[in-house]
């Protein structure tokens, strides 16, 4: 069965985790009996490259994307969704999900049922509970407060997603998303629902993510929306650049008065003004910044083909 052909169309990333992509197929078989194609991208294993013999051994129709290097999880799907984009068809939805489990194939059903009744672009599971301990729950929750106050929009969904076969163009031709693929959802102006969705346990071993990783992974979502964010930096600097300019005239007025302490006035004036010059100068640094184009911070996106070693079908 070609990808043209399929009613279901999954893109997973895998790297080094053969053992649990194999899971994953004989979950995703149950889950759908027919009409199931799965394209796994290979980013760049070493030890446990991915062949075609595992879709083969799973009787599973997919294709496996490998890649000539190790380029990260965010990259690899990318490059995976501009290579599906290439053969898929009119009216064909696509579904992204991580192989590790965390995101459960039984869940696939959902998403495309909230796909078709509300008329959406893209469906994008929430997590109604999570499994991480609570420094990561804690973090996460500042994390989401940070993302909300610097670009002015909510994030509370990641990877597992179902869109529709011109959603999946959108975002493959948008540079973005070689950062962040659920910030570039949020770019694309795309009709977005949310389904509350359970994680699910990881089928075996652990994340290969660590607390720098997915700090850099959040901070790349910041990236997608740099204008945005440079422009909200900037007039947080105004107001507090204004609020110093009028303390400064306050404490003029209490000194002209008589109501300052000796010595009080000179400090807090110094202090002030301190203030309002370095709040100027990253206001009109951040003003310059925002003339950037955010397509600079990613690579074109017809350079995929470059990043690909092989496209290997199961016959």
């Amino acid at each position: 069965m070609k990808l043209s052909e399929a009613s279901v169309v999954v893109l997973t990333p895998v790297f080094e985790d053969v053992a649990v992509f194999q899971i994953l197929l004989r979950e995703l078989q149950a889950a759908v009996p027919s009409g199931l194609y799965v394209v796994a991208v290979d980013d760049g294993s070493v030890v446990h490259p991915l062949t075609i013999q595992t879709h083969q051994q799973a009787g599973v129709a997919g294709a496996v994307v490998t890649l000539k290097r190790n380029i990260g999880n965010q990259r690899a799907i990318s490059v995976g969704l501009r290579s599906v984009t290439e053969h898929i068809r009119p009216g064909q939805n696509l579904i992204i999900m991580d192989s590790d489990g965390e995101d459960v194939p039984a869940d696939l059903q959902t998403l495309l049922a909230a796909l078709e009744s509300a008329g959406l672009d893209v469906a994008v599971a929430k997590r109604a509970s999570r499994a991480e301990g609570l420094v990561f729950r804690s973090f996460y929750f500042f994390y989401k407060l940070l993302f909300r106050a610097l670009t002015g929009r909510p994030i509370a969904f990641g990877n597992f997603m179902a869109m529709r076969d011109s959603a999946a163009r959108r975002l493959g031709c948008m540079p973005e998303l070689d950062l962040h693929l659920a910030a570039t959802v949020l770019a694309s102006k795309l009709r977005v629902g949310q389904c509350v969705l359970d994680r699910g346990a990881r089928y075996a071993g652990q994340s290969k993510m660590n607390f720098v990783s997915l700090t850099l992974h959040g901070f790349r979502a910041l990236m997608v929306f740099t204008e945005d964010v440079l422009v909200r930096v900037s007039l947080s600097c105004v107001l507090i650049a204004t609020l110093s300019v009028l303390l400064a005239f306050i404490a003029v007025g209490l000194k002209l008065t008589g109501y300052s302490s000796p010595g009080w006035f000179s400090v807090a004036l110094g202090v002030l003004v301190l203030i309002f010059l370095q709040t100027g100068t990253i206001s009109l640094m951040t003003l310059l910044l925002t003339g950037v184009s955010r397509g600079k911070l990613a690579v074109d996106p017809a350079d995929h083909v470059l990043l690909v070693e092989r496209i290997t079908e199961s016959q």
